[in-house]
């Protein structure tokens, strides 16, 4: 659904960028939440955010065919929400359509207000609110997080087609009426929405199924893993058999949080030391998530659909696609997703997809750790009152 310049008018181009500035602002603010550690796996969102931005960018290279000479790909916008929080979200998805824009010639630059507004802020800003409220009426399990993930991001893909429909009957630049193009782009968009519903669902069925503690979605359906520390037994009296230390228990299975009150400790009694949380390693996730991403771009995309995506056929039957523009980026040695002077179709494409998922994974792990830092910065501050220059 990558809008290329010419498709809508001037004013209304820099509307949506304005628009999408100001969300990309407010999101990078909303991220630092998302980021924090707040005792639910937050402080382990931070150095995944990066790898879902790079992910959705290798995804979205897969074109599936959807119906007679029609194609659809990945939004992106319900998949980041759920895995990372909705304004982390937004920010992976507008990093993943910037580099496409910059280094791919994919979505126009003067259109990239356009894209972000729809592709980023209406998926998931959709997306996360249906997933919300379908989390709270379902039973409190795994798979309906799984469920509610292919319901919203079935709908976030027909919204995003309702919002560029809104965004052309403003600024469209073509003389075709706003009727025609809606009934073209939500009923070709419904269908792309299954697909897209599929990959959210699967893919958030298979990191849940391993580490549920790494979907911001599925927070407070669990509790983090603890180790329990025995307390040292006192010396036993001259004489006095001897007795075996307790075993130390292990670690507990994540289980439903239920509230409970303890009862208050007898302050005369010894207390065992308090649980400490197990802090596992995001290693192995992170690995596991940069190689399916390499195989994606690298690899299987040489076998995506040809065909032209939904807003591509829609813009060809309807005429809309006389009035695009040459891009900025076109004589970049990366455009159409090929590496220029490389004739072997499979190996240019294959390593211009791994080049892309690199610096997508490069940039989106910097601007996340930069907004981390931020973070982190901002709590020091308030910890002890003094900014972070005077520390």
């Amino acid at each position: 659904m990558h809008v290329p310049d010419g498709f809508i008018d001037a004013p209304v181009s820099v509307a949506t960028g304005v628009v999408a500035a100001a969300a990309v602002a407010v999101s990078l603010r909303g991220a630092r939440r998302e980021l924090g550690g707040d005792g639910l796996g937050g402080e382990r969102t931070a150095p995944l955010a990066g790898l879902v931005a790079a992910f959705i960018f290798a995804v979205q290279m897969l074109n599936f065919p959807v119906a007679a000479g029609t194609s659809g790909h990945l939004l992106g916008g319900a998949l980041a929400a759920i895995l990372v929080g909705p304004f982390t979200g937004v920010l992976c998805v507008s990093v993943v359509l910037l580099m496409q824009g910059v280094l791919f010639a994919d979505g126009g630059l003067t259109a990239l207000g356009v894209n972000i507004t729809d592709m980023a802020i209406v998926t998931t800003v959709v997306a996360y609110a249906v997933f919300r409220g379908l989390v709270k009426v379902l039973p409190r399990k795994r798979r309906s997080v799984t469920v509610a993930s292919f319901v919203s991001a079935l709908l976030s893909v027909p919204a995003a087609a309702l919002a560029f429909t809104l965004i052309y009957a403003l600024g469209g630049t073509a003389d075709v009426s706003t009727g025609k193009v809606l009934t073209a782009m939500v009923g070709v968009h419904v269908l792309i929405g299954i697909g897209e519903a599929a990959i959210t669902a699967l893919t958030v069925g298979a990191v849940i199924a391993v580490r549920p503690d790494l979907v911001y979605g599925a927070r407070g359906l669990s509790k983090p893993l603890e180790l329990k520390v025995a307390p040292v037994a006192a010396p036993a009296a001259p004489g006095a058999p001897r007795t075996e230390p307790a075993a130390t228990a292990p670690a507990a299975e994540p289980a439903p949080a239920a509230a409970s009150e303890a009862a208050p400790a007898d302050p005369a009694e010894p207390q065992a030391p308090a649980p400490v949380p197990a802090r596992r390693s995001t290693k192995r996730v992170w690995l596991a998530g940069v190689a399916a991403a390499l195989v994606c771009a690298g690899g299987i995309s040489y076998y995506a659909s040809a065909s032209p995506d939904g807003l591509e056929k829609v813009a060809q039957d309807q005429g809309i696609d006389k009035q695009a523009k040459d891009h900025a980026a076109k004589d970049s040695p990366l455009a159409d997703y090929s590496v220029k002077d490389i004739t072997d179709a499979r190996l240019s494409g294959g390593l211009a997809g791994v080049i892309g998922v690199g610096a997508t994974l490069a940039v989106g792990s910097g601007v996340f750790f930069v907004v981390r830092r931020r973070r982190d910065a901002a709590d020091e501050t308030r910890t002890d009152g003094r900014t972070p220059e005077q520390v």
